[in-house]
């Protein structure tokens, strides 16, 4: 089996966390167009995707190989051809995969992939957020809104959290390795239908100076 992934280096390290099944060759690229340097793999993940026109038609050019993206913001409606992954930044280490839309693959092709990175996959509804990202973001826009009221500083909310619910970061430490931009273009989205997302003020402020 022959995947292509195009990964920074923390996501690399991510996907290699829970290791690789012997067979599996794995090549590494860091721009886009180097995908189509390995025509006719099994399967190629793009965990820096975007939603540009000419990004989705770039992968749509390696089809019918299986497509992954790391797409928290659109649905699987917007680029049938492809499967969601979350992928933000502390996810993607865990043994289980979240997906959603399975594109013109089928679901135990795409469930083999993730076998062979050792991971048991979870189909979640075709949404914003998936799961697990929707409960980090609310817990991070939480995390602003105690800030700014004056609760405690960023540093002790985070020691808090790590110490009290055992997460692998703080609230704050997982904005920068997510991005605030990231974190706030999810929830701002979220709110246009749900107003309890409705972003904190200082994480809006964040994401517009990052």
């Amino acid at each position: 089996m022959h995947l292509v992934v195009l990964a920074d280096e923390l996501l690399q390290e991510e996907l290699l966390a829970t290791g690789v099944s012997p067979g599996v060759q794995l090549s590494w690229v860091r721009q886009p167009h180097e995908l189509q340097e390995y025509p006719r793999a099994d399967a190629y993940f793009d965990l820096l995707f975007d939603h540009r026109s000419e990004r989705v038609e770039l992968l749509q050019q390696l089809l019918p190989s299986t497509i992954i993206v790391a797409s928290m913001e659109q649905p699987a409606a917007m680029f049938p051809s492809f499967t969601r992954l979350n992928a933000w930044p502390g996810f993607l280490q865990r043994r289980i995969a979240e997906l959603s839309g399975v594109g013109e693959r089928a679901p135990q092709q795409v469930r083999q992939i993730f076998e062979a990175l050792g991971r048991q996959v979870e189909w979640v509804p075709d949404q914003a957020g998936f799961v697990a990202a929707r409960v980090v973001a609310m817990i991070i826009n939480e995390a602003y809104f105690a800030l700014a009221e004056g609760v405690s500083s960023k540093e002790d909310i985070d020691t808090a959290m790590k110490a009290g619910v055992n997460y692998p970061y703080g609230p704050f430490e997982w904005t920068k390795k997510i991005g605030a931009a990231r974190v706030y273009s999810l929830l701002a989205q979220l709110s246009t239908t749900q107003p309890r997302y409705m972003p904190a003020a200082l994480l809006q402020q964040e994401a517009a100076d990052n």
